[in-house]
Protein backbone atom coordinates (compact mmCIF):
# COMPACT_ATOMS: atom_id res chain seq x y z
CA UNK A 1 0.00 0.00 0.00
CA UNK A 2 3.01 2.15 0.94
CA UNK A 3 4.68 1.56 -2.04
CA UNK A 4 1.62 2.12 -4.42
CA UNK A 5 1.39 6.03 -2.91
CA UNK A 6 4.89 6.55 -3.52
CA UNK A 7 4.65 5.31 -7.18
CA UNK A 8 1.62 7.47 -7.73
CA UNK A 9 3.23 10.34 -6.18
CA UNK A 10 6.32 9.56 -8.68
CA UNK A 11 3.95 9.13 -11.50
CA UNK A 12 1.78 12.82 -10.15
CA UNK A 13 5.56 14.13 -10.08
CA UNK A 14 6.62 13.35 -13.30
CA UNK A 15 3.65 14.57 -14.74
CA UNK A 16 4.01 17.68 -13.74
CA UNK A 17 7.26 17.71 -15.08
CA UNK A 18 6.37 16.57 -18.81
CA UNK A 19 5.90 19.48 -21.57
CA UNK A 20 2.74 20.88 -22.08
CA UNK A 21 2.11 21.67 -25.67
CA UNK A 22 1.70 25.26 -25.76
CA UNK A 23 -1.16 27.12 -27.62
CA UNK A 24 -0.78 28.32 -30.93
CA UNK A 25 0.09 32.07 -31.55
CA UNK A 26 -2.53 34.18 -32.84
CA UNK A 27 -1.55 34.80 -36.24
CA UNK A 28 -2.33 38.47 -35.86
CA UNK A 29 0.85 40.32 -35.24
CA UNK A 30 0.75 43.09 -32.52
CA UNK A 31 1.85 46.24 -34.85
CA UNK A 32 2.79 49.18 -33.05
CA UNK A 33 0.84 52.63 -34.97
CA UNK A 34 5.11 53.96 -35.66
CA UNK A 35 3.61 57.14 -35.15
CA UNK A 36 6.80 58.26 -33.18
CA UNK A 37 8.60 57.82 -37.13
CA UNK A 38 5.91 59.33 -39.50
CA UNK A 39 7.46 62.88 -39.14
CA UNK A 40 10.90 61.86 -39.80
CA UNK A 41 9.82 59.59 -42.50
CA UNK A 42 10.40 60.40 -46.28
CA UNK A 43 7.63 58.01 -46.92
CA UNK A 44 5.12 55.60 -45.31
CA UNK A 45 2.26 53.58 -45.66
CA UNK A 46 0.20 52.55 -42.96
CA UNK A 47 -2.65 50.14 -44.72
CA UNK A 48 -5.61 47.82 -42.42
CA UNK A 49 -8.17 46.11 -44.12
CA UNK A 50 -10.44 44.45 -42.15
CA UNK A 51 -13.95 44.21 -41.10
CA UNK A 52 -15.77 46.45 -43.43
CA UNK A 53 -13.18 47.31 -45.22
CA UNK A 54 -12.61 44.27 -46.22
CA UNK A 55 -16.13 43.74 -47.33
CA UNK A 56 -15.56 46.67 -50.06
CA UNK A 57 -12.43 45.12 -50.81
CA UNK A 58 -14.51 42.10 -51.79
CA UNK A 59 -17.17 44.33 -53.68
CA UNK A 60 -14.22 45.18 -56.02
CA UNK A 61 -12.82 42.15 -56.46
CA UNK A 62 -16.13 40.87 -57.67
CA UNK A 63 -15.63 43.41 -60.36
CA UNK A 64 -11.71 41.78 -61.24
CA UNK A 65 -11.76 39.55 -64.45
CA UNK A 66 -10.09 36.82 -61.71
CA UNK A 67 -13.31 37.41 -59.49
CA UNK A 68 -13.93 34.27 -58.59
CA UNK A 69 -10.34 33.17 -57.14
CA UNK A 70 -9.52 37.08 -55.47
CA UNK A 71 -13.40 36.63 -53.95
CA UNK A 72 -12.24 32.71 -53.23
CA UNK A 73 -8.98 34.42 -51.29
CA UNK A 74 -11.02 37.67 -49.97
CA UNK A 75 -13.59 35.67 -48.43
CA UNK A 76 -10.86 33.56 -46.30
CA UNK A 77 -9.06 36.83 -45.29
CA UNK A 78 -9.98 38.39 -42.21
CA UNK A 79 -7.45 41.22 -41.98
CA UNK A 80 -4.62 42.61 -44.18
CA UNK A 81 -2.03 44.86 -42.36
CA UNK A 82 0.89 46.59 -43.74
CA UNK A 83 3.62 48.98 -42.18
CA UNK A 84 6.34 50.40 -44.29
CA UNK A 85 8.74 53.39 -44.05
CA UNK A 86 11.31 54.96 -46.18
CA UNK A 87 14.26 57.53 -44.33
CA UNK A 88 16.14 59.89 -45.93
CA UNK A 89 19.37 58.22 -43.78
CA UNK A 90 20.78 55.40 -42.15
CA UNK A 91 19.57 55.02 -38.64
CA UNK A 92 16.44 56.95 -38.22
CA UNK A 93 14.56 54.19 -37.05
CA UNK A 94 15.78 51.64 -34.15
CA UNK A 95 15.86 48.44 -35.10
CA UNK A 96 14.32 47.74 -32.03
CA UNK A 97 10.92 48.65 -33.00
CA UNK A 98 11.26 45.92 -36.40
CA UNK A 99 12.74 43.32 -33.55
CA UNK A 100 10.21 43.96 -31.32
CA UNK A 101 7.62 42.56 -34.51
CA UNK A 102 9.78 40.17 -35.38
CA UNK A 103 10.14 38.58 -31.86
CA UNK A 104 6.70 37.55 -31.94
CA UNK A 105 7.60 35.26 -34.83
CA UNK A 106 9.50 33.09 -32.32
CA UNK A 107 6.47 31.82 -30.85
CA UNK A 108 4.53 28.31 -31.28
CA UNK A 109 2.79 28.08 -34.54
CA UNK A 110 4.98 30.46 -36.42
CA UNK A 111 7.15 28.50 -38.85
CA UNK A 112 10.03 30.16 -40.98
CA UNK A 113 9.92 29.56 -44.28
CA UNK A 114 12.42 32.14 -45.73
CA UNK A 115 15.26 33.98 -43.69
CA UNK A 116 17.81 35.83 -45.51
CA UNK A 117 20.16 38.49 -44.13
CA UNK A 118 22.75 40.50 -46.19
CA UNK A 119 25.62 41.73 -44.08
CA UNK A 120 26.85 43.74 -46.98
CA UNK A 121 23.70 46.06 -47.30
CA UNK A 122 22.63 45.51 -43.87
CA UNK A 123 18.88 44.17 -45.06
CA UNK A 124 16.75 41.28 -43.69
CA UNK A 125 13.81 39.66 -45.32
CA UNK A 126 11.92 36.73 -42.97
CA UNK A 127 8.63 35.17 -44.47
CA UNK A 128 6.69 33.47 -41.45
CA UNK A 129 3.67 31.17 -41.84
CA UNK A 130 1.55 30.47 -38.82
CA UNK A 131 -0.20 27.21 -39.33
CA UNK A 132 -2.38 24.63 -37.63
CA UNK A 133 -4.02 21.09 -38.45
CA UNK A 134 -2.42 21.67 -41.95
CA UNK A 135 -3.64 25.01 -42.62
CA UNK A 136 -1.94 28.04 -43.06
CA UNK A 137 -3.58 30.99 -41.00
CA UNK A 138 -1.22 33.91 -41.35
CA UNK A 139 1.45 35.21 -42.99
CA UNK A 140 4.47 37.57 -41.94
CA UNK A 141 7.03 39.02 -44.03
CA UNK A 142 9.05 41.66 -42.30
CA UNK A 143 12.43 43.44 -44.43
CA UNK A 144 14.43 45.84 -43.34
CA UNK A 145 17.19 47.84 -44.69
CA UNK A 146 19.19 50.83 -43.11
CA UNK A 147 16.83 53.13 -44.42
CA UNK A 148 13.62 51.20 -44.76
CA UNK A 149 11.43 48.72 -43.46
CA UNK A 150 8.03 46.59 -44.46
CA UNK A 151 6.01 44.14 -42.59
CA UNK A 152 3.03 42.71 -43.91
CA UNK A 153 0.99 40.43 -41.84
CA UNK A 154 -2.32 39.02 -43.56
CA UNK A 155 -4.57 36.77 -41.15
CA UNK A 156 -7.00 34.08 -42.47
CA UNK A 157 -8.00 30.64 -44.28
CA UNK A 158 -4.60 31.05 -46.86
CA UNK A 159 -4.13 28.90 -49.54
CA UNK A 160 -0.91 29.04 -51.38
CA UNK A 161 -2.23 28.38 -54.69
CA UNK A 162 -5.10 30.49 -54.86
CA UNK A 163 -2.82 33.18 -53.89
CA UNK A 164 -0.68 32.34 -56.37
CA UNK A 165 -3.28 32.55 -59.08
CA UNK A 166 -4.31 36.09 -58.45
CA UNK A 167 -0.83 37.26 -57.96
CA UNK A 168 0.11 40.38 -59.32
CA UNK A 169 -3.57 41.92 -58.86
CA UNK A 170 -4.99 44.20 -55.71
CA UNK A 171 -1.42 45.11 -54.49
CA UNK A 172 0.05 40.96 -54.10
CA UNK A 173 3.15 40.49 -55.77
CA UNK A 174 4.01 38.25 -58.29
CA UNK A 175 4.42 34.42 -56.72
CA UNK A 176 4.85 31.22 -58.72
CA UNK A 177 2.45 28.73 -58.17
CA UNK A 178 3.13 25.67 -55.73
CA UNK A 179 4.61 22.84 -57.53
Amino acid sequence: MKSTRILLSLTACAALLLPVAAPAADPELKLPDFSHLRTSAVDYTDITLDGFLLKIAKHFAAKAEEEDEAIGILNEIKSVRVREFQFDSDGAYSRADVDAVRKQLSAPGWSPLIQQRSRESGSTVDVYLNTADGKILGIAVIGSEPRSFTIVNVVGNISIDRLAKISGEFGIPEVAPVP
